[in-house]
């Protein structure tokens, strides 16, 4: 079975710090960031490089600010 290492770009201007992306992860790799963006809203940042490009945070984020990319691991 072939592996997937995922990465994920967060629009972190554009985030609104709702967190459903947070529950939606089966990793666990997205956080609360300590900043804030120029809105004044606590955004979500990288916690970790465990990233298997489910996706999940994608899909379910309200805002669309998650893009994830999905590369196979030889």
């Amino acid at each position: 079975m072939a592996k997937f290492k995922g990465e994920i770009v967060i629009n972190t201007e554009r985030c609104k710090g709702c967190y459903v992306c947070m529950t939606a992860c089966p990793q666990g790799v997205i956080r609360v960031s300590s900043q804030v963006n120029s809105k004044g809203y606590t955004y979500v940042e990288i916690g970790n490089d465990q990233c298997i490009g489910c996706a999940n945070c994608a899909v379910v984020c309200p805002d669309g600010v998650i893009t994830v990319y999905k590369a196979k691991v030889e």
